[in-house]
């Protein structure tokens, strides 16, 4: 039998088929929403009368999730992902209800801070379940299926938003999805039953003051998430502040010598970091480099945004053929692309910039990320005993939440001190490039 036919039993045979299509529609239900409520978001505050607070719904779902996060690694490591397995999605649907339902904004914030909760606890509970469920040589298969999951998400959730909201009511965009996360967790309960009950230890994985850092990190993010979207002095005092919280509640929520890229699962969790500092601040400022420096339509400007998605999901297929090449080294070469597709941006960003550009290298950038994002998720995996799968899980996570909130936001601060895109963006792409050849120097790091 051949490796890939093994592969593909791994995931599909009887015993796991439902619980791979359980996760990937899990993850499926988050990126819809997530790619979907941008684009009802101006109905829906015109709605509620809350334009003033547009950023809101945004900044109380990324605050939830850090909390959501944090609180999912600690329950998984304590006592198993079974409960969050089904309390989490459970928690997003009603989320989503509430949403969906809501006739005031405080309604829907409420529902947009049970989503966040949802989604980052089940994030973590779905990498704590490919730890237990699927054997070590699969799992680049599973994460390149997890990485698809977002794909059609980023292709169809925006125009069927906008559909949506147009032809019926911006409400069904969050009540739409309900039924979805009954089935997802209907497919999921059969591989819940097969892991072993394991009755809460308080004494396992002890981590004291952890519940208070990741209220602490949930303030700091949604505060920098805030102060992005803001071009004032008091958004940089808010972005500071924000720091300074940040800084001791993350000494208790990453691995120790993560900020010094300490050899193993410290620079894998930093790795993950840097690949979302990288690729999704500039995602962020791809439509607005091609569209007020270039004369681009915003429906134009967004079809590098798919290019990226498309190459991404490519590459992160390829690599999942290929469970038995060294995941250090893929890290490597997809930094190495990340960095080459960053580079190539200089060549869109300025007014003189050749905008057609942007389709060639946010591929490769793209690429890049199917290379990167899979392989640290491997070799999280792979470095974590089973009782810190978890903590390492919500480490990646809050790096990623971070690394893009920091980044995104100094963009911000940029326009807002250089002033145009066509003088902001190319110092912001030179310092993001700098970044992804840090990523290509240290990945080997990874390695223990």
């Amino acid at each position: 039998m051949t490796a890939p036919t093994t592969v593909r039993a791994e995931l599909f045979g009887p015993d796991r088929r439902a619980t791979t299509v359980g996760i990937v529609l899990l993850i499926s239900l988050v990126a819809f929403e997530a790619m979907g409520v941008g684009t009802a978001m101006p109905a829906l505050v015109d709605d509620l009368g809350g334009v003033s607070l547009y950023a809101l719904p945004f900044v109380s779902f990324m605050a939830a999730a850090v909390f959501g996060t944090v609180l999912g690694g600690r329950w998984c490591d304590r006592a198993g992902p079974r409960v969050p397995l089904v309390a989490a999605p459970l928690l997003f649907g009603l989320g989503l209800l509430v949403a969906g339902t809501a006739t005031t904004m405080t309604q829907l914030i409420v529902g947009r801070v049970l989503q966040g909760l949802g989604a980052g606890a089940q994030g973590v509970a779905v990498y704590v379940l490919v730890a237990i469920v699927y054997p070590e040589r699969a799992r680049p298969a599973v994460f390149a299926l997890l990485s698809s999951a977002w794909v059609l998400p980023a292709l169809l959730g925006p125009p069927v938003s906008g559909v949506v909201t147009e032809a019926v009511s911006w409400h069904w965009v969050f009540l739409g999805l309900v039924p979805l996360v009954l089935v997802a967790v209907g497919l999921v309960l059969p591989g819940i039953r097969m892991l072993e009950r394991r009755v809460p230890d308080p004494d396992r994985a002890q981590r004291p003051g952890v519940v208070l850092a990741a209220l602490a990190a949930a303030a700091g993010v949604a505060a920098l998430s805030w102060a992005s979207q803001e071009a004032s002095l008091l958004a940089a005092g808010v972005a500071a502040a924000a720091i300074a919280v940040l800084v001791p509640a993350l000494a208790r929520l990453l691995p120790r010598g993560v900020f010094r890229l300490r050899r193993g699962i410290s620079t894998v969790v930093a790795m993950r970091g840097l690949l979302a500092a990288v690729f999704f601040t500039v995602n962020s400022y791809v439509p607005l480099m091609l569209s007020a420096t270039h004369g681009w339509s915003l429906a134009a400007a967004g079809i590098p945004l798919i290019v990226g998605a498309l190459s991404w999901s490519a590459a992160s297929a390829w690599q999942g053929r290929h469970p038995d090449l060294p995941r250090p080294q893929l890290l490597r070469a997809g930094f190495g692309a990340l960095a080459v597709g960053t580079a190539g941006m200089l060549l869109v960003a300025p007014a003189w910039g050749v905008p057609w550009l942007a389709l060639l290298f946010w591929g490769i950038a793209g690429a890049g990320m199917g290379l990167g994002f899979s392989s640290v998720s491997y070799l999280l995996l792979q470095q974590s005993a089973q009782d810190e799968v978890g903590f390492h899980s919500s480490a990646a996570q809050i790096a990623d939440q971070l690394g893009g909130a920091v980044m995104i936001g100094a963009g911000g601060a940029l326009l807002a001190l250089l002033g145009p895109p066509a003088v902001a963006l190319p110092v912001l792409v030179a310092g993001l490039t700098a970044v992804a050849v840090l990523g290509v120097a240290t990945a080997r790091r990874t390695a223990v």
